[in-house]
């Protein structure tokens, strides 16, 4: 059986038609999407819902559960799952933590509550590459004389991701550009995600959390804020402080045991967990696969034929 650890898409990789080769040719997805939208009353079978802007998140959890169906189907035994933000409720839904009922009325309303936390802090996010930590910290300082600027995400070794508002990162960006930092990318996020200016969507989450049923993960999931296992007593009050604290994916792609893996699965839109697990880990010829169209899934499919093959028969 070959190892793997699932990486899971955060938000912004989704993509126009996602998902639709999938429910066409793969009846374990066509089963996913087809119970989620029972229970949401919404045809996620259909590209007009998946691409509505409301059901960004939903969207991306559906498509990602869906393809983790098709996983289970095939030779693979899960040691480890990571989520990036939003991939975290993807993986403990995939791991049995929520129902998913539960987890997906989880998600619309965390969803709701960080749009209307973001219409009472507006903010916007940058993420910078390559910069040497001095230079960040004094182009903080000079940002922060006239607006906010925190860091929210810690994606690799050289890349961090800082939200604020509009005042502390456009002068954030300026003065890392006048300091020599060609690679100061703004991020096509609607609100500050992972910093302070979640606060009212925290509280609200926290609320909203208390009475859910959750049970203990079949398969350890990495917290991006705690910097490790998700477990059933900590699980809510750290799903409310992800909100308004920075993740560390970095810390949690160094928690896999890479040397006991034969791969590594992004499960979801997109490839920018398997880049940053690229540029992140020791262990350059650990093959890693993005499961978001068919003809990748293909890809995967031809690798655990021949790995099988290569298998010693006992």
């Amino acid at each position: 059986m070959v190892k793997a650890a699932y990486l899971f898409s955060g938000q912004g990789q989704q993509f126009a038609g996602m998902g639709q080769d999938f429910y066409k040719t793969e009846p374990a997805y066509r089963a996913l999407v087809n119970e989620a939208s029972q229970i949401l009353d919404q045809d996620f079978a259909d590209p007009a819902v998946m691409d509505d802007p409301v059901n960004t998140q939903l969207a991306i959890v559906i498509f990602s559960l869906g393809v983790e169906r098709i996983l289970r189907q095939e030779k693979l035994r899960a040691e480890k799952f990571v989520g990036l933000s939003l991939g975290e409720y993807s993986a403990l839904l995939a791991a049995g933590s929520f129902s998913l009922a539960d987890g997906l009325a989880v998600i619309g309303d965390r969803a709701r509550y960080m749009s209307e936390a973001g219409k009472q802090n507006p903010g916007q996010m940058v993420a910078v590459l390559n910069a040497e930590p001095s230079v960040v910290d004094e182009a903080l300082a000079d940002a922060r004389e006239v607006g906010d600027v925190f860091p929210a995400n810690y994606n690799t070794p050289k890349q961090t991701v800082f939200g604020g508002n509009a005042e502390g990162i456009e002068r954030f960006s300026a003065a890392l550009k006048t300091a020599g930092v060609k690679r100061v990318v703004p991020i096509k996020m609607p609100v500050a995600s992972h910093t302070p200016y979640m606060m009212p969507a925290s509280a609200r989450l926290a609320e909203r959390l208390a009475n859910v049923p959750v049970q203990e993960p079949q398969i350890p999931v990495i917290s991006n804020t705690l910097k490790a296992p998700f477990t059933v007593s900590n699980l809510k009050e750290t799903l409310a402080k992800q909100l308004t604290n920075p993740t560390y994916f970095t810390d949690c792609l160094n928690s896999l045991n890479v040397d006991e893996l034969d791969c590594l699965i992004e499960v979801g839109p997109g490839k920018a967990l398997s880049g940053f697990a690229k540029k992140t880990l020791k262990k350059a010829e650990l093959p890693i696969f993005n499961i978001d169209r068919v003809e990748n899934l293909n890809k995967l499919r031809e690798f655990l034929v021949t790995k099988q093959a290569k298998e010693p028969v006992i």
